[in-house]
């Protein structure tokens, strides 16, 4: 396991940030879903949180900080002696329609690009899940095609559509519910990645990859009686430990 400098802060008398240096790359997020696997494999009763830099550590009573920074110190210089980090593909049908696209028309026209090209690029990269917030289920996303950033609009809506698919600023997501936001949406998916119905309500996790393919308008209405039938099953794959 590659070596960072970390920082350890008390956040409550219940919870300890762990942070690493600020950049938001692969090589960073590694680190930090393998050090949260070791904290797991040798020490019982916290919650752990990762993040873009940080892992979050949560416990149901109070720590006592300095015992435990020390611990974490020890247990970072260890060996990487476990194996690969379990993490997935989903394939996620996206439909881009002006229906569903409410910002799709502006963002063309700020972006000087035709909507077939927007398309294109945003389901060209394989995405990485940087972090899961502010809603259950939303995916931060990193990798985004640099001709598709955009700052999020100035005026946020009261209601955004549950499935929709926007941009902010250089990452692009997926509302798992509907909610309040300011992203560009610019489509929308008929599947659920957050039901709470769902033994695991949340599938997806930090590390894992998100590949957008799009559909039309049609194929957005079957999948969606598909999902509500609980028989539509979203593509996934297994990846090893260099996402691939």
């Amino acid at each position: 396991m590659d070596r960072f400098k970390l920082e350890y802060r008390p956040y409550g008398d219940k919870a300890l940030l762990v942070e690493w240096p600020r950049m938001v790359n692969e090589e960073v997020l590694n680190n930090i879903l393998k050090f949260k696997k070791l904290i797991l494999l040798n020490m019982d009763g916290y919650e752990i949180v990762p993040a873009y830099n940080s892992l979050t550590l949560i416990a149901q009573v109070p720590i006592r900080h300095k015992e435990l920074i020390e611990q974490l110190k020890q247990l970072y210089k260890q060996k990487d002696i476990f194996g690969n980090l379990q993490r997935k593909l989903w394939h996620i049908p996206v439909c881009y329609d002006a229906e569903f696209g409410i910002d799709m028309e502006t963002f063309s026209m700020e972006k000087k690009m035709s909507v077939p090209q927007i398309i294109e690029l945003h389901t060209a990269p394989l995405y990485t899940i940087y972090c899961i917030g502010f809603l259950p289920g939303f995916m931060y996303l990193g990798g985004l095609n640099k001709a598709l950033h955009h700052p999020r609009r100035s005026k946020p809506r009261l209601k955004i559509p549950q499935g929709s698919v926007g941009i902010g600023g250089e990452q692009t997501g997926m509302y798992p519910q509907e909610s309040p936001g300011g992203w560009n949406i610019i489509g929308n998916s008929p599947v659920k990645v957050f039901n709470l119905k769902n033994e695991n309500p949340c599938g997806v996790g930090v590390g894992d990859k998100i590949k957008f393919y799009p559909i039309d308008k049609a194929t957005h209405e079957l999948i969606s009686i598909q999902v509500e039938a609980k028989i539509f099953h979203l593509k996934t794959y297994e990846l090893d430990d260099t996402g691939k």
